[in-house]
């Protein structure tokens, strides 16, 4: 990996390369003639090459001397922003690294190893501060600016070489292996996007040791605060949080950064890098508020910090990320990658957060557009795969993971995501050979066990998946484990042969039956065709956890949200708003879940009803539209979700002023409802509807009657009721006779031959091969009471016939 040092001398060494006239600086004619060398695939037209020179010297406008061009330090500063590859370029170059005296014998390698600072740097400093600690210490813009922080410096560093001299003879001292996942991508720095080198050491706050460390630090912090003035107590806080954080004491340069902040608020730097303490702490909500002081601070600083704003989106998005707002986050890499057209890791992290919610095209292309800028970039070819695999193109997915594992053999992410594509496309040798991969890297990945298991049972290899399952369960006790083992068992007494075809030699386990062929015994009993959509929704509330939130969330956030109004494309005025700003009442609607689930729900909800409602693509939608089409699946009373569907059309500024909705806006609304949730029966009906204008007013009674309406409404909700009341309902010791699965929920008997599905087994119309018949008559129970009463009813009636 290259170091800051060797960094710097290849972009000096390109500098001098493209320096014609040895000026020190590029003009136009320099720089356009760098820019199609290190990019001798590309057909640039002038138009282009004037965008992109325009771009680069606007951007870096504080290093441009208008008589000679970019500095030597503005072309440092577009690589440590991600604007291209050191590496790639100096090769595509042919050039060399090889060491230049100066005319006093001086290494020019070995100086600008220990610091990235201009040329000629006009500061005076003695050599051997430059060589005592790191490269950002010497930097003209960001470095230590007074003699009287150095000694802080020695000192600090002598303190923690003591901590760790202990540490390590204590054997206290630990190393994570997170260099095997995918890297995230972030600035570390303002300047360098550099790469952790070393395993990030994981230090032992416990101790005496630490706690003395930690006194004896605190008397340096205040060495820095009884500094002669505000500037030189500034330099001393910034410097001591500098060499903390190179050191992984997060927590400690936290409080210097923060100190830093008080003394100077208005300065970019202290915010930035307290932003990212905050976020290695994991305090991702707190990280966003400094960097979005950062980012406040930096644009309120005119050019001075306009060469730090796309380094600030990146890192503000990635807290974003933190926090589960994938949406908002896209907005913020979308802005770097604008202000930096060559930030490959803005790119790939864009990439990644639009795949994140499901929006897969886009997806693939920002992770191209990384990839053709930094081919090398292993984590930008695994989630181009996962986006390829997503489309269905499998193909290409698998040679995109082989080329992340080719370019970092232990990656994780690829190796366990390939396995999945494998097991998908049936290729389960392949699969297993993954996992084993995988745990050969992380030797407790109990998913990566219990998937190998499945493989293994898939590859027909049924003791080694017995010897993986019980691995797994030496890793985890987690219910999915024993539910496995328990469904396994089941198979293995049924010897479940196939799906349903027939094939294997053998009787297969089910037969699909026909909808004509189903019959219900009693008014409860529910429609085959009818439990299927019901299932689906109930499906996409579990994902979205829609039902865990009361629908009377939804008044709330009408009554208090300040919403601006806006106007359509046709003039009709609306309160629209950009999704990322949906994401955050979502956000506020879900409160009570993980970030990670939070991520699941808002991709359900985009691909669901926002690719819906936005169908223009504009990234804006109706609120009040999107809060009538979310309350039918929100936790209530049937009633209360219909009220405040009603009053969701109602708020909207179509309908101020008024206490009814039009009749015309009902009817839309119901045929969009059907659409979205019903969509084979409510797209055509979408087009039906569409142009219709009856302004007559509709009252809540006639709104209720239209959304209850069995053959063009929404009645489909007194199903969903009825699968969200019966969710933990168990029927004792039954099983699903085609499944083998427990039956949780509404058990289906079939009359004559007494056997019993659960419902999905019943929507699907798949019964057991051994029941063939010409009709199934089935009786539906929503718990074991039901039935009792039904069998001595039963009973009853033979008695009394006797």
């Amino acid at each position: 990996m290259t170091t800051r040092g060797s960094r710097s001398e290849k972009v000096k060494r390109i500098f001098q390369q493209f320096d014609a006239n040895r000026d020190g600086g590029l003009n136009r004619e320099e720089m356009a003639a760098l820019v199609v060398a290190v990019n001798p695939r590309v057909k640039f037209s002038d138009e282009q090459i004037n965008a992109i020179l325009d771009e680069i010297f606007r951007t870096y406008g504080g290093f441009i001397d208008s008589e000679k061009g970019l500095s030597f330090d503005g072309l440092l500063r577009t690589y440590d922003d991600g604007a291209g590859d050191v590496d790639r370029d100096f090769d595509a170059l042919g050039l060399e690294l090889k060491p230049l005296e100066d005319k006093n014998g001086i290494s020019q390698a070995s100086e600008e190893a220990a610091s990235s600072s201009s040329v000629a740097d006009e500061r005076v400093m003695e050599p051997h501060k430059k060589q005592r600690t790191a490269a950002w210490a010497a930097s003209p813009n960001h470095g230590i600016v007074f003699d009287d922080t150095w000694k802080l410096v020695d000192d600090l560093e002598t303190l923690i070489k003591r901590l760790k001299t202990k540490q390590m003879k204590d054997g206290k001292i630990k190393s994570d292996n997170s260099d095997v996942f995918s890297d995230p991508g972030w600035s570390r720095e303002l300047g360098p996007s550099s790469e952790i080198l070393d395993k990030r050491v994981i230090w032992d706050e416990s101790g005496p040791d630490y706690a003395a460390f930690v006194k004896e630090l605190g008397v340096l912090r205040s060495r820095a605060d009884r500094a002669r003035s505000r500037a030189e107590a500034f330099d001393g806080q910034m410097a001591v949080g500098r060499v903390l954080y190179e050191h992984y004491l997060f927590k400690e340069a936290l409080v210097s950064f923060k100190r830093a902040c008080e003394l100077t608020p208005f300065d970019v730097k202290p915010h930035f890098r307290a932003g990212n303490c905050l976020y290695v702490l994991g305090r991702h909500s707190e990280a966003k508020e400094e960097f979005l002081l950062a980012l406040e601070a930096a644009e309120a600083g005119g050019n001075q910090w306009a060469y730090l704003l796309p380094q600030i989106h990146v890192n503000l998005g990635i807290a974003l990320e933190g926090e589960g707002m994938v949406l908002g986050a896209c907005e913020h890499y979308r802005e770097a990658a604008i202000l930096c057209p060559t930030h490959f890791r803005a790119l790939k992290l864009l990439g990644s957060a639009l795949f994140g919610v499901g929006e897969y095209k886009a997806a693939v292309k920002a992770l191209e557009e990384a990839i053709y800028m930094k081919n090398d970039y292993a984590d930008a070819h695994c989630d181009l795969a996962s986006a390829l695999h997503a489309m269905a193109d499998d193909e290409n997915a698998i040679k995109e993971f082989q080329k992340a594992i080719d370019l970092k053999p232990g990656h994780v992410d690829a190796l366990y995501n390939l396995g999945g594509l494998y097991m998908d496309m049936g290729r389960y040798q392949r699969a297993s050979e993954m996992y084993t991969r995988v745990l050969g890297v992380w030797p407790n990945h109990w998913r990566a066990q219990l998937n190998k298991a499945v493989s293994l049972l898939g590859a027909g290899e049924n003791d080694e998946a017995k010897k993986a399952l019980k691995e797994a369960l030496k890793m985890t006790n987690r219910v999915e484990l024993h539910d496995a083992i328990s469904h396994l068992k089941q198979l293995q007494k049924r010897k479940l042969r196939g799906n349903g075809n027939g094939s294997n030699n053998g009787e297969s386990a089910f037969i699909t039956v026909e909808p004509s062929k189903f019959k219900t015994v009693g008014e409860k009993t529910t429609l085959r065709p009818e439990l299927a959509i019901a299932l689906d929704i109930r499906a996409f509330q579990r994902i979205t956890r829609l039902n865990r939130c009361e629908v009377e969330k939804i008044k709330k956030e009408m009554s208090e949200g300040d919403v601006p109004i806006s106007y359509s494309g046709s003039g009709v005025p609306e309160k629209s708003i950009r999704k990322a700003s949906l994401e955050v009442i979502l956000h506020r609607l879900l409160s009570f879940l993980k970030p990670e689930t939070f991520v699941g729900a808002v991709k359900a909800i985009n691909q669901k009803i926002l690719s819906m409602l936005d169908e223009s693509e504009s990234g804006r939608v109706d609120l009040g539209l999107f809060f009538a089409i979310i309350a039918p699946i929100c936790g209530g009373t049937a009633e209360k979700r219909k009220q405040i569907a009603y009053e969701s059309l109602l708020w909207r500024p179509v309908n101020e002023g008024s206490n009814q909705i039009k009749k015309s806006d009902a009817q839309r609304y119901i045929k969009l409802l059907r659409a979205i949730y019903i969509p084979t029966h409510g797209i055509s009906e979408m087009l039906e509807i569409h142009g219709e204008t009856d302004s007559s007013l509709f009252s809540l009674t006639e709104f209720g009657a239209m959304f209850d309406d069995q053959e063009w409404g929404f009645s489909i909700m007194s199903t969903l009721l009825k699968l969200e009341s019966g969710d933990r309902c168990r029927h004792g010791s039954h099983v699903c006779g085609t499944c083998r699965y427990p039956i949780i929920g509404s058990r289906f008997k079939e009359m004559k031959s007494h056997f019993s599905l659960c419902a999905q087994c019943y929507s699907e119309g798949k019964v057991p091969s051994t029941n063939k018949q010409e009709e199934y008559r089935f009786k539906e129970y929503a718990n074991e009471a039901e039935a009792v009463k039904d069998k001595c009813l039963w009973f009853g009636s033979k008695g009394g016939g006797s």
